[in-house]
């Protein structure tokens, strides 16, 4: 990949559903993080490139862009590709602005280089689950019309809900309830430590009145997650307490062909059985290793989504990668999972400890999505 940049992160607080942010709509979330970072950088803005996954539909990052006060000018994209919509959407910028395309000019033969001009893209994701609009089939006849939670990822003989998914695929890669309860009072342990020590103050950005993750839960015991029954069948292994929580929350980048920062290494995205969506990570982290020329054990950084412990379990073991390795300062279990932000907060915190904390030179950050999909990029760290 030709030279491109993350030359600054930032996130809001990531809220509970119906708490911290629950008349906070997903545009105003991004809006947030966006006016934040376009007032930081010292580039014009070339174009906005933002995931989501439940919002209003038409184009949210473009309402978002408008609401943090971006020039008219600037165009805006809405990127879904369901959970990994927020790397996805880092993905395409980099992509395109490697290629010397921002994302809004389209495939004209003769489009100006973004390095000629010094402009920068701003990618990432925003998601509000607490003022997500209910979605109804048609009504059949007299029927009523019947209201879905989620759109469908697959055909429906191969499209699981999430959980009993990640029921499967802990059984599938014999991943015992222990081991996964042990993982999630892990990462709320690392999380809380890491909120104590400042480590996520650089990168968080305030919004209605909050500047902490609600969700970290200080003291929690693989012992008293072992009290929680399983939740998607009797003898399953998946609970409340070794899942992700339902969120709300927004994280942007901002790319450019010049540095310093992270610079993006590869990318990839890649699909997998949509029965067992959550082995995503899998070929996806794969195929960025092999594109940048490394291995495992030369990556210092891993930031993997935690839907489920189980699920992240699996595609360590399937990696050959020591689960203790991942999300070194607390994952979603503990941060929380707001959707189509998700991997867009991956990078965020590559950034954080890469640049910011100075942890390494690499890092990788990786993300299952429903239909059995899973998008990774690979940085380097170039201070």
């Amino acid at each position: 990949m030709s030279d491109v940049y993350i030359t600054h992160a930032l996130r809001t607080p990531i809220g509970t559903a119906g708490k911290a942010f629950r008349e906070v709509t997903a545009a105003e979330l991004g809006a947030a993080v966006l006016g934040e970072l376009a007032g930081r950088i010292r580039s014009d803005v070339e174009d906005v490139v933002l995931g989501n996954c439940m919002g209003p539909g038409g184009n949210v990052a473009r309402v978002a862009a408008l609401t943090a006060g971006l020039a008219d000018h600037i165009p805006a994209l809405t990127v879904d590709r369901q959970c990994a919509s927020g790397l996805a959407a880092i993905q395409l910028a980099a992509v395109n602005l490697a290629a010397g395309v921002a994302p809004g000019q389209g495939t004209s033969p003769t489009p100006p280089p973004p390095s000629s001009t010094g402009g920068v893209v701003l990618a990432g994701g925003l998601e509000s689950a607490s003022t997500a609009p209910w979605r109804f089939w048609p009504p059949v006849g007299d029927a009523e019309p019947k209201r879905y939670e989620r759109a469908p990822f697959a055909p429906a003989d191969r499209d699981p809900e999430m959980g009993a998914a990640a029921d499967s695929l802990a059984e599938l890669y014999g991943i015992t309830r222990e081991r996964q309860d042990a993982y999630a009072a892990r990462s709320h342990e690392r999380a809380a430590a890491a909120q104590a020590d400042g480590a996520f103050d650089d990168e968080i950005v305030p919004i209605a009145g909050h500047a902490t993750d609600e969700r970290i839960r200080r003291g929690l015991t693989a012992q008293r997650l072992a009290k929680l029954p399983a939740v998607f069948r009797p003898d399953g292994t998946v609970t409340a307490g070794n899942s992700c929580g339902i969120n709300d929350g927004a994280a942007v980048v901002a790319l450019s062909t010049t540095g310093p920062g992270l610079r993006v290494l590869a990318t990839a995205s890649a699909g997998v059985d949509p029965t067992v969506p959550g082995l995503g990570i899998v070929p996806a982290v794969q195929r960025v290793l092999a594109r940048a020329g490394l291995s495992i054990g030369q990556i210092d950084v891993w930031e993997f989504n935690e839907a489920f412990a189980g699920q992240v379990i699996a595609c360590c073991d399937a990696l050959g990668l020591n689960e203790e390795l991942v999300c070194r300062q607390g994952g979603a279990l503990a941060l929380g999972h707001p959707w189509g932000a998700s991997g867009a907060v991956l990078a965020v915190r590559l950034f954080s400890q890469l640049i910011t904390q100075q942890n390494g030179r690499y890092g990788v950050a990786a993300i299952a999505a429903g239909g059995g999909q899973g998008t990774a990029i690979l940085v380097e760290a170039c201070r």
